[in-house]
């Protein structure tokens, strides 16, 4: 394969690109370059991922009138491929500096086609909307390779539901905005003040090129960690937003052990979502919210059950909401928004939190829940051992339908103990000896004359001269059963030792009969017990909250 190096004048582009570009898909693409000869020679790359230059793709799907016209924004984006390779969060940062500040782009490696298409772009429509566009493009190009560097769409749409629109006065503030998604479409108004912090220095370099774009918005973005390093100490917002970093054990603990912030107490290291959910609760005034984005076993994980029961104490969690699988970019896990609000005094604190559970909705669906989705929880409800704030658990349970599901089950264990007393046989004394004490027949030479095979579990009758519940039954006896219990208790088949009484067919389909009969009414026998037990919870249930009364 060459080795030929992007550059700003040889950009290259993926089977993919090549894909979107002609408007087919990513398998037809691979049939080209079976197919045809003359589709271009991959000019760089890896074997398992090669890159094409765009120039010489274009002129094959042009020849072959496979090929669609390529946008500005296309060829924007491949021209910044060719420059900066990975780096390519540093090139829409070039180009957004470009556009906010014309001249300033001498200083960077941005090549001057790239600076072209951007302006003539910005004609057209706008600078911010072409730097909205780029960043949009690079959100999807991570959410296809499968990483959670950045937000999802889809978290997006379900974070601006959730948070609603803003104040004119309102601060907004996000301390980990990331490329500045966020920070920038939370809220339908955008003349609020807004400021944001991001770790990653590219993406907050980025960021700040967007706010700049947005003006006249006051928009701040610092870079800095926000745990370690809080760029912002005396900020109290209106609203925090946040979608924190995901299983981080390095998030400081040791070096923060005594911060304030941990008024609800301080995170474990595995804990790190529990130590951002407190940051952005410090960050909020009076009656001010967060929504936060968190990983599902946050809401039941052992480590964090102090920190969720003091949530729930403190009426500081007003809801949780359960997105469907498949709204996080990286995985296909089910996510949820955690909604805090700060009380402005002590008779203003959440007495109930609201669980809704979208899980079943597909990501792309409403936001808004259906009846059967919600439901509101005492805090009492939910401060027991577990302090667990899985929606899904309460929702289930707080749509049941407690009096159609008591009578129900009532009408199950009647008509199972009915059948139970009419199951047992009518048995009279024997006049000894046992059946087994007279003249028997062992298994194994059963099995030998063909009359028996070892089915699963037990053995079976394959001949008219063998009844299979007699068979089975006399197998069960307690005789039978102490050869094949070992020692330590565990039942193992013995077929050497196991023997049967010798019996005319119609004697064993007398005794078959009785122990069919006898089998059948163990088993009806433990249904009858796991109905007890459901019917008796039910009715526990049912009475303490309110769904059941005892009858007249």
């Amino acid at each position: 394969m060459p080795p030929t190096p992007p550059t700003p004048t040889n950009p290259l582009v993926t089977g993919s690109e090549i894909a979107r570009i002609a408007g087919v898909t990513r398998a037809a693409v691979s049939n080209w370059r079976r197919r045809y000869d003359d589709f271009p020679a991959p000019a760089g790359g890896a074997a398992n991922s090669p890159l094409f230059d765009l120039a010489e793709v274009q002129a094959w799907l042009n020849k072959q009138r496979k090929g669609q016209d390529v946008t500005d924004e296309v060829q924007l984006w491949q021209v910044l491929r060719g420059a900066y390779g990975d780096d390519i969060l540093c090139g829409l940062a070039d180009v957004a500096q470009a556009l906010a500040a014309p001249g300033d782009e001498e200083s960077s490696v941005l090549p001057r086609q790239a600076v072209g298409l951007a302006r003539r772009m910005a004609e057209e429509s706008s600078p911010a909307d072409v730097v909205n566009g780029l960043a949009e493009r690079f959100t999807e190009s991570v959410r296809r390779a499968g990483s959670d560097q950045v937000t999802s769409p889809r978290v997006i749409r379900a974070v601006r539901h959730s948070a609603g629109d803003l104040a004119a006065d309102a601060v907004l503030f996000d301390p980990a905005c990331g490329i500045g998604t966020l920070l920038l479409t939370t809220g339908a108004n955008r003349g609020s003040r807004r400021y944001g912090q991001e770790m990653d220095t590219r993406s907050a370099r980025f960021a700040r090129c967007r706010a700049e774009l947005a003006k006249p918005a006051p928009i701040e973005v610092r870079q800095g960690d926000s745990l370690r390093a809080d760029q912002w100490p005396d900020l109290k917002a209106d609203l925090v937003v946040c979608d924190p970093p995901v299983s981080d054990t390095d998030w400081g603990r040791e070096e923060l052990l005594l911060d304030p912030r941990w008024e609800l107490g301080t995170p474990s290291r595995a804990e790190g979502e529990l130590a951002w959910l407190q940051h952005a609760y410090a960050h909020t005034a009076p009656g001010g919210r967060v929504v936060m984005v968190m990983p599902a076993s946050v809401a039941y994980r052992k480590a964090g059950r102090r920190i969720r029961a003091e949530l729930v104490r403190r009426g500081i969690l007003t809801q949780v909401t359960a997105l469907a699988p498949g709204t996080a970019a990286a995985h296909s896990l089910p996510v949820h928004l955690w909604q805090l609000r700060r009380p402005r005094t002590p008779g203003d604190a959440a007495a109930t939190i609201r669980m809704v559970d979208l899980t079943t909705n597909d990501p792309d669906g409403p936001l808004e829940p259906r009846p059967e989705q919600v439901t509101d929880v005492a805090q009492i409800d939910l401060l027991d051992d577990l302090v667990d704030l899985t929606p899904g658990r309460y929702v289930d349970e707080s749509h049941r339908d407690f009096a159609t599901e008591y009578d129900a089950l009532h009408r199950e264990l009647a008509e199972q103990m009915q059948r139970l007393s009419e199951l047992l046989p009518t048995l009279v004394a024997g006049e000894g000896p046992g059946a087994l004490d007279g003249a028997t027949v062992s298994v194994a030479d059963l099995v030998r004359a063909g009359l028996v095979e070892y089915a699963d579990p037990e053995p079976v009758s394959v001949s008219d001269q063998l009844d299979t519940d007699f068979l089975q039954g006399f197998l069960h006896s307690a005789v039978n059963s102490r050869r094949s219990t070992t020692a330590s208790g565990t039942f193992r088949f013995d077929g050497k030792g196991a023997r049967i009484p010798q019996m005319d067919i119609a004697a064993q389909r007398r005794y078959g009969a009785v122990f069919g009969a006898l089998r059948e009414f163990e088993e009806r026998s433990r249904r009858v017990a796991e109905l007890s037990r459901q019917i008796a919870a039910l009715a526990r249930d049912g009475l303490s909250n309110g769904a059941l009364k005892p009858g007249d």
